[in-house]
C-alpha cells in the first residue's frame, strides 16, 4: 500500500524542514507580491502633539503610539504589552488618557499630549516634579505612563481621596511596585497643578 510518504524521511528531517520553511527570509519578488497584496491605501494624517502640528502619511492600522516612536521620534511613551494592560503608553488625547498603542493615529482628532510636551519653559511639571521627590520611580520604564496617567486623574477629579486614587490610577501597572510613593506624588502635584 502507497502512503504518499517519503520513506527516508524521519521526524527529525521533517521537523527541520518545518523549521527553515517558517524562518527562511522571502526573496524580494515574493516580498513585494505580498506586501503589494495586501497592503492598505496609505492616509494622510494630521496630528498635533506638544503643541505642534505633523503632516503624516500612515499605514491605516497604524497605532498612536507607532506614530508617536516611529514618525515622530517622540519615544517617551513605552511599549510595554501592546494589548492596553499595562498603562506604559498612556497620553493625553484632546485632555483624556488613552492607551496609545490601542489607538489609531487616523482616529485621533484632538491635540496629544506626550510626557516629552509636559515641562514648559524649561519647568518640569508639577506631576514629573512630585514623581522625583516622592521616589515614585524605581526602573522608570513605565513612569512616562503613570506621570501621563496622574496628569489625567486629576484633570478628570479623580484624586480626592487616596482610595480613589489607587482605583483611577489601577491601569497603571509598576513591576517595581512603587505604588503608595505613586499615590503620595499625586497627592503633591494636586494643589500645584490647580495653581499653573
Amino acid at each position: 500500500m502507497k502512503t504518499g510518504l517519503n520513506p527516508h524521511m524521519t521526524r527529525r528531517s521533517m521537523l527541520e524542514g518545518v523549521a527553515v520553511g517558517t524562518v527562511a527570509p522571502l526573496t524580494k519578488s515574493e516580498a513585494a507580491s505580498r506586501t503589494d497584496a495586501g497592503a492598505e491605501p496609505a492616509l494622510d494624517v494630521m496630528l498635533e502633539v506638544n503643541g505642534k502640528r505633523h503632516a503624516l502619511t500612515l499605514d491605516p492600522r497604524t497605532t498612536l503610539l507607532d506614530a508617536l516612536r516611529e514618525h515622530l521620534d517622540l519615544t517617551g511613551s513605552k511599549k510595554g504589552c501592546d494589548h492596553g494592560q499595562c498603562g506604559a503608553c498612556t497620553v493625553l488625547a484632546d485632555g483624556r488618557r488613552v492607551l496609545s498603542c490601542l489607538t489609531l493615529a487616523a482616529a485621533v482628532r484632538g491635540p496629544v499630549t506626550t510626557i516629552e510636551g509636559l515641562a514648559e519653559d524649561g519647568r518640569l511639571h508639577p506631576m514629573q516634579q512630585a514623581f522625583i521627590d516622592q521616589d515614585a520611580f524605581q526602573c522608570g520604564y513605565c513612569t512616562p505612563g503613570q506621570i501621563m496617567s496622574a496628569v489625567g486623574c486629576v484633570q478628570e477629579g479623580h484624586a480626592e481621596a487616596d482610595a480613589d486614587i489607587r482605583e483611577y490610577m489601577s491601569g497603571n501597572l509598576c513591576r517595581c511596585a512603587a505604588y503608595p510613593n505613586i499615590v503620595a506624588a499625586i497627592r503633591q502635584a494636586k494643589p500645584l497643578m490647580r495653581r499653573s
